[in-house]
């Protein structure tokens, strides 16, 4: 009989591959430890995104791998998530208490970014991670009233705002500061200032994640995020119709040129299910993310059906996320949120936070 070693039970573990990661969890660096005691196996997992959702599921795999090797009689599994900050754009640095920045973007207006950012957000909070996110479109904010919120934002120090709180995430928006009708009728230099102090003078709360709704397009907005601030990657929105898709193009070629990685592509209004015949027919047209993701080796993250319950809990207040939690929409909105989170956690570390400043001193 083969003797029980902590070689044998990680090459057992590494017989699972981790769908999010999509690689196994010794290659990912997520094993921690392995302790063995006649026939007693500990192991110790640490992944590098939250995933609560599929915790249960993580477990019974490399358990089930294990307790298969010669002489185990128990297999104990301890599993944890810790999100680290990733790198970014060469030129620049990330901003104090904010570990990883997401933007959430897409070529053109239409396609139902902002519910896919709030959701995406909402998911990320729900796996067990803190997440922040920033309306980052001046003119047409549409946070505050899809996160329920009213009110404006409290200065302690009359310099910063202290950020709005919703279902367990920070939120900041120029809607919070401004009447719902009022128009922002600026020119593009204020708007990408507004930008700034709304990411900058802002005490977000040791957030894992901060999720940026930008404006649909490739202009001022998206440049200053681009070059100015510290983004780990990316999500592209689109629809499956051509002329969608086409805008998507763009918008991920953008952020390939300011280094920026994208983390994959989510395809919305993918198919609309009859709510009387439950008849389901693809209106926009048929696999245009998961093509547009194949061309440019990217991920597709998820697709999203065209549903008016999606529509409704937004406008209402309340995603579908925190409103139909155990409903197949929202689960779709976890499993998106987990690979996003788990594609970012693959990419390098930020280790700018771990060298001290070097001072030399003429004395």
């Amino acid at each position: 009989m083969s003797e029980l070693t902590q070689e044998s039970v990680t090459e057992a573990i590494k017989g699972y591959l981790e769908p999010h990661l999509e690689k196994d969890l010794v290659t990912a660096k997520a094993l921690k430890s392995v302790e063995i005691n006649g026939g007693k196996v500990k192991v110790a997992i640490e992944l590098g995104f939250p995933a609560k959702g599929c915790f249960d599921d993580i477990t019974t795999a490399v358990k089930e791998k294990v307790a298969a090797l010669a002489g185990v009689d128990s297999v104990e599994m301890a599993i944890t998530s810790k999100v680290v900050a990733h790198s970014v754009q060469k030129a620049l640095k990330p901003i104090d208490n904010i570990k990883n920045i997401i933007a959430v973007a897409s070529g053109k207006g239409g396609v139902g970014k902002s519910t896919t950012a709030v959701n995406l957000a909402l998911a990320l909070v729900e796996e067990g991670a803190k997440v922040g996110v920033l309306d980052a479109d001046i003119y047409g904010p549409s946070q505050p009233r899809m996160l329920g919120i009213n009110g404006r934002p409290e200065s302690k120090d009359g310099k910063t705002l202290e950020p709005m709180e919703s279902y367990g995430l920070q939120a900041m928006s120029i809607g919070f500061l401004i009447d719902e009708e009022t128009p922002m009728i600026w020119r593009g230099p204020m708007v990408t200032q507004a930008l700034e102090q709304l990411l900058n003078d802002t005490n977000w709360a040791d957030l894992d994640y901060l999720v940026v709704d930008l404006p649909p397009g490739t202009g001022d907005t998206q440049l200053t995020l681009a070059q100015k601030v510290p983004v780990s990657g990316a999500v592209i929105v689109t629809t499956p119709q051509d002329i969608a898709l086409l805008d998507a193009r763009k918008g991920l070629k953008m952020f390939e040129k300011v280094e920026v990685p994208v983390l994959g592509i989510v395809e919305n209004m993918s198919t609309h299910i009859c709510s009387n015949c439950g008849h389901e027919e693809h209106i926009f047209g048929q696999g245009g993310g998961s093509s547009m993701a194949d061309q440019y080796s990217v991920d597709l993250l998820g697709s999203l059906p065209l549903d008016i319950r999606i529509r409704e809990e937004t406008d209402r207040g309340k995603p579908t996320v925190v409103a139909e939690p155990e409903d197949r929409i929202s689960q779709i909105y976890r499993e998106i949120a987990r690979k996003t989170a788990a594609k970012l956690s693959l990419q390098a570390k930020d280790y700018a936070a771990k060298f001290p400043n070097i001072v030399i001193q003429n004395n």
